[in-house]
């Protein structure tokens, strides 16, 4: 029972990490989602830089378009890092049983992680589609959520399925690098002072922002071309398009996303939006990890009353 306990506990206290970053940072997600969906030859591109997104929002009073599918991105944020976290706690100390060691090696970390971020992928991707869409439509001209998924079929609703799978290399790569660093910190934590082991350590708030950062960083770095294509191809088709119906179905492959970045900006083009993309998930991922470590203490004390209250009435039950 406590291993199902601990693993909700971490899922609960993810997921909630997740709705506040998304909430506090998402005009900073729109811009830079509508700024990495376009794709066009310098001549004649609409945004120079990510700052002309905003800016074509404020001269147009269309401020609050920046909003534009607040409510899909929560709700796949919520259910993606409640899965996410569930599936990576839950694989971890399962992995943790049956080889019987005490802690979990780097290699090992990364498979657990990337059993995760499928699991989740698969879940929630119809939500990411309809997010991204949303969010790159023309300003003023979004629709809502039941509207979206009625403007596109199933097979469409999992566009970039694959190239998000590739991605779960992302949360891999920054949950091993944080679990790293966050281990040797408790360690010298422990060395100064003996833990009370009636809950789950944790980092303070500086700690986990610090460590947060870092992580996502280098995860970003790794994998920016990848998410580059991916946001092409889940992109609402803009009014202003160039390009023929033909191509633009084209460009909702892999092959033929990286194909029109190539051609019509070449190899930069891949790393078209990466400072925004930084600053965006490092800012969003240290703020989640932090508001994470700090609410695990209070849903781990939450699950552990529950459980004795389950314990107490069954005993009761026996006894009747």
């Amino acid at each position: 029972m406590a291993f199902n306990l601990e693993s909700i506990s971490e899922a609960t206290s993810g997921a909630v990490g997740a709705l506040v970053s998304t909430t506090v940072l998402y005009p900073l997600d729109t811009c830079k989602t509508k700024y990495q969906a376009e794709i066009r030859s310098r001549n004649h591109q609409k945004y120079r830089n990510i700052s002309d997104v905003l800016w074509e929002a404020i001269s147009t009073g269309r401020i609050l378009s920046l909003y534009q599918g607040l409510g899909t991105k929560n709700l796949q944020s919520f259910i993606s890092q409640f899965v996410y976290f569930y599936g990576y706690s839950f694989f971890k100390r399962l992995y943790l049983r049956k080889s019987g060691n005490k802690s979990i090696g780097t290699r090992a970390n990364l498979i657990v992680a990337a059993a995760a971020g499928a699991c989740t992928v698969i879940v929630t991707q119809p939500l990411d589609t309809a997010s991204s869409r949303m969010q790159t439509s023309e300003f003023g001209k979004s629709k809502g959520l039941w509207k979206t998924f009625s403007d596109f079929t199933w097979r469409e609703a999992f566009d970039g399925l694959g190239i998000s799978l590739l991605l779960t290399i992302n949360p891999s790569v920054q949950y091993t690098v944080f679990d790293q660093l966050k281990e040797r910190l408790l360690k010298e934590k422990r060395s100064r002072s003996r833990g009370t082991g009636l809950s789950p350590e944790s980092l303070s708030a500086f700690s986990a922002f610090v460590l947060g950062a870092v992580s996502k960083c280098v995860a970003t770095c790794i994998t920016y071309p990848a998410i580059r294509c991916k946001v092409t191809i889940q992109a609402a088709e803009s009014d202003e398009d160039e390009t023929k119906e033909s191509q633009a179905k084209a460009e909702k492959t892999i092959s033929g996303a990286m194909y029109a970045i190539w051609r019509r900006e070449g190899l930069l083009g891949f790393l078209k939006g990466l400072q925004a993309q930084i600053l965006k998930t490092v800012l969003s991922s240290a703020l989640h990890l932090m508001v994470k470590e700090k609410i695990t203490k209070g849903t781990w004390v939450l699950m552990l009353a529950l459980q004795r209250y389950i314990l107490v009435n069954r005993i009761k039950l026996k006894n009747a």
